[in-house]
């Protein structure tokens, strides 16, 4: 029976970046993923993926929608979605490849097959042809991530009726698509194929998109998709869902009450969230019990189980595979006996559409709801030389400070490559940082950067450029 320091279930972006630490560190470690290849739904069938799609999409409508003739260049693009897709395709498979160099790398045994706990210290794999190892180990880690959550009244076939997985790689462009949930993955996903001609409307249970955002940047931001053509149907409920060899009709009802009405469309997202993915892990055998949303609790990504430990998107916090990366080093970490730890503050969020959401830290809504004392900077881009000059002046920098202090609390942004420039703030927010601090600090000209350096000065007054 094969002995190991750390055994982690799981290969996604907590997963593999702990067996990455876990090699590092000298531990003997295997990790264990059952779909044939490592990188997680992040890589396979999410974040990469979808941002292949993202760029793609962008390539196409600037060279359809008028931006390249506005630049003085005349093309006629015809849309290759066979090619898109494979293109997409080819990159996910290069990716997954590299995440296997690095296990081999760092001494990593890569086992292919579904885990599940059998018991204290031991780890039964299930391979493909249906025979099973037993490992034993003195560690294990949980980091099998989420799936997408279902809705109640609406089955999922991914074909008329798709969740983000069959988003990724739909047939064809539909004439209309309706987005059930109007968080990240339901506005970017729709942003792709609402770029690639699709008419796109939005249902949000809510009467708001971007739950948990700054209401001011959820706000401007809805403002800019309805500018780009987005239809939305905020607080409003799905409560059935008929689907057709030709398409689906949902029938859809206030929240608050009043009469149904039946929307039709080619196609249909389900993007109304994820939750935790613990099927047939075997978390009785060592009496983990999870929540009712499936979330495995930890305390200090240990479970209530000793020598089993948890990460990532299966446990508490936001779903995010930075976050899960994050928390790999820090379990691993501690597993070594160091001094792992993640400040769960400075975790930041973006939504990779056109053009970016960025935010980190306390929103407004948070500092209210706390009593906090605080000011506000804000400037446009509209005011930006750089995106000015590049035509992408649509929303802002916020930046929130403590009002005594001037300690930076959170920073939240609608812009152009803003998903990118929110890590300035991250850097000083995890040094205590003032937004004098940024205000003082040289950014170069003409970059869209400097709105982030004039959103600071703006906490005391002295914006220079607008």
């Amino acid at each position: 029976m094969a002995q190991y320091d750390v055994v982690i279930i799981g290969g996604g972006p907590g997963g593999y970046n702990a067996a990455t630490r876990a090699g590092q560190l000298g531990l003997k470690t295997a990790i264990i993923e059952g779909r044939g290849k490592l990188g997680g739904t992040c890589l396979n069938v999410g974040c990469m993926p979808s941002k292949a799609l993202l760029h793609a999409s962008e390539m196409y409508e600037a060279a359809n929608g008028g931006e390249f003739a506005k630049l003085g260049i005349e093309v006629k693009p015809k849309l290759n979605l066979v090619q898109m897709m494979a293109q997409k395709a080819e990159s996910v498979e290069a990716l997954t490849k590299g995440v296997e160099f690095i296990m081999k790398k760092n001494k990593v045994e890569y086992i292919r097959g579904w885990g599940r706990i059998d018991g204290p210290g031991k780890v039964v794999v299930k391979a493909e042809d249906g025979s099973e190892t037993t490992l034993e180990t003195k560690n294990i880690v949980i980091a099998t991530g989420s799936e997408p959550t279902p809705l109640p009244g609406v089955t999922i076939d991914n074909n008329r009726i798709v969740d983000s997985t069959g988003a990724l790689s739909l047939p064809e462009v539909p004439k209309s698509l309706v987005v059930i949930g109007a968080g990240v993955i339901g506005l970017e996903l729709g942003s792709v194929w609402k770029r690639l001609g699709a008419e796109v409307t939005v249902v949000e249970f809510l009467d708001r998109i971007l739950p948990g955002t700054d209401t001011e940047v959820a706000t401007a931001f809805q403002k800019i998709l309805a500018k780009q053509g987005f239809k939305f149907k905020l607080g409003s409920k799905v409560t059935g869902a008929e689907a057709s060899a030709k398409g689906v009709k949902l029938s859809v009802e206030p929240v608050a009450g009043g009469a149904a009405e039946t929307i039709e469309a080619d196609y249909v997202l389900v993007a109304i969230g994820r939750r935790p993915y613990t099927q047939g892990l075997g978390l009785e055998s060592v009496g983990i019990v999870p929540d009712k949303r499936g979330v495995i609790a930890n305390d200090h990504y240990k479970t209530t189980a000793p020598g089993v430990w948890v990460i990532g998107d299966v446990t508490s916090g936001p779903m995010l595979a930075h976050k899960a990366e994050d928390e790999a080093v820090a379990c691993i970490e501690l597993i070594a006996g160091k001094a792992g730890h993640v400040n769960y503050d400075i975790i930041p969020g973006v939504i990779y559409t056109k053009p970016e959401v960025a935010t980190v830290g306390k929103t407004e809504e948070d500092l209210k709801a706390a009593g906090v004392a605080y000011k506000v900077g804000k400037f446009p881009f509209l005011a930006n030389s750089r995106a000015k000059i590049n035509h992408e002046t649509d929303g802002f920098v916020k930046v929130l400070a403590d009002a005594k202090t001037d300690r930076i609390l959170g920073a939240h942004a609608v812009g152009p490559n803003v998903g990118d420039m929110i890590a300035e703030f991250c850097v000083a927010m995890e040094f205590g940082g003032s937004s004098e601090d940024v205000a003082r600090t040289c950014h170069p000209h003409p970059t869209r950067s400097e709105a982030l350096r004039q959103a600071a000065m703006g906490v005391e007054g002295w914006t220079m450029q607008a």
